[in-house]
């Protein structure tokens, strides 16, 4: 099968990482944004962005709180989908997979390379939990800054999450809507992938 221009390779989280890369260069706002989708114990699915953090050698990492929406529905059912969109490169990457919890080294680097702010609010927001103003969140701000000082560690209800995909789908703009798409399956983590051209 010819897999030639920006399709060509051997390995999906290569080709991913490639695309990002071009999309960093031409992206106006956040081109590492994804959609990612999960399920409620009922079932219900639910969307929301997330930044993506890193295209492992088997994965893709995004972090966030454990106890918010998307990190109680993982713990039941870690399994999900994310799409990364590029207007301005008209391609698109779609990943199905498992899900796992990214914590230790990797983790804590992450953690402490962000703003100190942010890393206070990570302490000081019960995210997807109710909150009756936004000065009550801003008090508690200021209460994590005075207990955790300037150098807070990573909380342990906060870290990352790996997608472990058995499917890959490269999606390009095509004229008349004739657009090229790559998909790479694999029937279980640790299997050889199969890659078929799609009809658009």
């Amino acid at each position: 099968m010819e897999r030639d221009g920006h399709f060509a390779g051997d390995d999906p989280f290569e080709i991913a990482r490639g695309w990002l890369a071009e999309a960093e260069k031409s992206e106006p706002n956040d081109p590492n944004a994804v959609a990612l989708s999960t399920v409620d114990a009922d079932g219900l699915p639910n969307v929301r962005m997330v930044l993506l953090k890193e295209i492992s050698d088997d994965g893709f990492v995004f972090y966030t709180n454990y106890n918010s929406a998307k990190g109680r529905e993982l713990a039941a059912n870690p399994k999900a989908a994310m799409v990364l969109h590029w207007k301005s490169l008209r391609r698109q990457v779609r990943i199905r997979g498992m899900v796992g919890r990214e914590e230790g080294e990797g983790a804590d680097a992450y953690y402490a390379s962000r703003s100190l702010k942010s890393r206070l609010g990570a302490w000081a927001s019960e995210q997807s939990q109710p909150l009756d103003s936004r000065t009550t969140l801003m008090a508690k701000v200021a209460k994590i800054t005075a207990q955790k000082g300037p150098n807070p560690p990573r909380p342990p209800f906060w870290g990352g999450f790996k997608i472990t995909p058995v499917e890959i789908e490269f999606w390009a703009d095509g004229a008349f809507r004739l657009h090229d798409r790559f998909v790479w399956r694999r029937s279980d983590i640790g299997e050889s992938w199969k890659i078929q051209r799609l009809n658009p």
